[in-house]
C-alpha cells in the first residue's frame, strides 16, 4: 500500500529588522574593542572576554543613544 506524502507549504514571514543599522555599528565597535582587549565592564573595570557580553554592552549603549533597539527583556 503506497502512501502519498502531502507537502506542507509554509509561507515565509517577512521579518523586520530588530535593530537599526546604527545599532549594529555600535555593537560592531564594542566587539572590535573586546577583540583588542580594550573593552571593560561597568564599575569593576574587568576586561570583557565573552562575545555575548560585548554584544549586550553595545546594545545598551545604542539604547542610551536612542537608536532603534528593542527594550531589554531583563529589565522591568
Amino acid at each position: 500500500m503506497a502512501t502519498t506524502a502531502t507537502k506542507k507549504t509554509t509561507a515565509k514571514k517577512k521579518s523586520t529588522r530588530k535593530y537599526s543599522p546604527a545599532a549594529s555599528e555600535s555593537v560592531e565597535t564594542e566587539m572590535k574593542a573586546m577583540k583588542r582587549g580594550k573593552l571593560k565592564s561597568g564599575k569593576s573595570d574587568k576586561k570583557v572576554t565573552d562575545p555575548k557580553q560585548a554584544i549586550a554592552i553595545g546594545l545598551s549603549k545604542a539604547r542610551k543613544e536612542g537608536k532603534k533597539v528593542p527594550p531589554n527583556p531583563n529589565e522591568s
